[in-house]
């Protein structure tokens, strides 16, 4: 199917005027979030059916080079373009706060991530899918050994490292943003169809890969150079450098994963619809840092 990006209600394939119809008559009613998905994709300006119909063609328009490729250019164009997300921007070289905001609130991320990679693994059945995610809850969570701690420990260790108690990480609850799109990824790995919700929660992981410059980022997730240098902490160091080394391969993995099985099913547009939704709700979560940071105010 054909989804709306922003209440994934569902549409036949290629229906995109009945999608065009969709948006506009949820924005003439006012309907905040349909409203912020036109004036951030489209257009800040009213546009008639049958221009936003081309408009919305184009979005979902594979290049010859494929889907992961359509995935991940879209994901570069959103948040490492030419303005790039505000927290890419605050961790090329993190302050105290910024750091103490991304581990308050991505420990609860983590956490929900190993639900929706189990929900993934359950429902697909594949044995590739399968293998993949069980390597991926073991990285990002279970860790492999004393000498492998996992990606969430890494960050608790960061966390540690620059002024805050494990026990107070764990106590403090996500803001209300990280909640409530950590309920709506949970729906999503829950509801829809498994190689959808691959895309929506793997494509993720492209925030951290390292070879996007070529691709056409303008910077890094964080400035390669500050792992040389002795400004962050060495707990620090080893939580971004985890990410930096691992997500690339992970994100590369799992979107051949989802060509691959959203081909063979005809899923492509519903993967589509799905990842552009993910993306906007890790705007949002990426913004809960942020928000989250200026409760620390600035570094110690």
């Amino acid at each position: 199917m054909t989804k709306c990006p922003v209440c994934l209600q569902g549409f036949p394939v290629g229906d995109f005027p009945a999608l065009a119809t969709h948006l506009l008559d949820q924005a003439s009613q006012s309907e905040p979030s349909h409203v912020r998905w036109l004036n951030q994709s489209i257009s800040l300006r009213r546009v008639e059916r049958d221009t936003l119909t081309e408009q919305l063609r184009d979005i979902f328009l594979l290049p010859p080079e494929g889907l992961a490729h359509w995935i991940k250019r879209r994901f570069i164009r959103r948040f490492f373009g030419e303005r790039p997300h505000p927290f890419v921007v605050a961790l090329q070289h993190p302050e105290r706060s910024v750091l103490l905001g991304y581990a308050v609130e991505h420990q609860h991320f983590l956490r929900q991530w190993v639900r929706c990679c189990a929900f993934i693994l359950a429902r697909s059945g594949q044995p590739d899918v399968v293998l993949y995610e069980i390597d991926n809850i073991d990285t990002e969570f279970g860790g492999r050994g004393p000498g492998l701690p996992s990606h969430y420990e890494l960050l608790l260790r960061m966390g540690e490292s620059v002024g805050l108690s494990r026990a107070i990480i764990l106590a403090t609850p996500g803001l209300p943003t990280t909640e409530r799109v950590l309920k709506e990824w949970h729906r999503i790995c829950e509801q829809e169809h498994w190689v959808s919700a691959m895309a929506a929660m793997h494509s993720l992981e492209l925030i951290a890969h390292r070879n996007l410059l070529p691709a056409g980022a303008t910077v890094h997730y964080f400035d390669p150079a500050i792992l040389d240098g002795m400004a962050i902490s060495p707990e620090t160091k080893a939580f971004l450098r985890e990410g930096y080394e691992v997500d690339l391969g992970h994100a590369d993995a799992a979107l051949a994963l989802v060509e691959r099985h959203a081909q063979a099913l005809n899923l492509v547009e519903d993967v589509q619809s799905v990842f552009l939704r993910s993306i906007d709700l890790f705007d949002d979560y990426l913004g809960a840092r942020l928000e989250r940071a200026e409760m620390y105010g600035p570094p110690a």
